[in-house]
């Protein structure tokens, strides 16, 4: 079985929205590709609307991790890229992330802003490392 333990150390800013340092053990690890804002037919969803394509991003992690047995709560690092990223955006993203995880257990997680990703529609691209087993 794999524990994971969600640190906040004194003297680092405590963050609700993300763990400082996360401390995982298991037999399996499990990395996805980053994903982005379309659906299973490839279409875009929410064009232009950075929650709505936060959002689906979070929704393909899951399924990713589904597939390998995993879930949200195994999540123990997130790193999310932002096309021309703008420090206002932090709360857009942090919101419609929010909902996939339960209670205030948060993965560590790192914030790129970049000039473009692959397809220029794409907004958000999110990578996900889990721990389970």
């Amino acid at each position: 079985m794999a524990t994971i333990e969600r640190l906040q150390p004194k003297g680092l800013l405590h963050n609700p929205g993300f763990s400082q340092v996360v401390v995982a053990t298991g037999t399996r690890i499990i990395h996805t590709a980053g994903q982005v804002s379309i659906d299973e037919a490839g279409r875009l969803v929410g064009a232009g609307d950075l929650a709505a394509q936060t959002a689906q991003a979070m929704r393909n992690v899951g399924l990713a991790l589904a597939a390998a047995g995993a879930g949200f709560n195994d999540i123990v690092k997130l790193t999310t890229f932002v096309v021309d990223y703008k420090p206002e955006q932090r709360t857009v993203i942090g919101q419609a992330r929010a909902p996939f995880f339960s209670g205030t257990d948060r993965p560590a997680s790192t914030l790129v802003g970049v000039a473009a990703l692959a397809l220029p529609e794409w907004l958000v691209e999110i990578e996900a490392v889990a721990i389970v087993g």
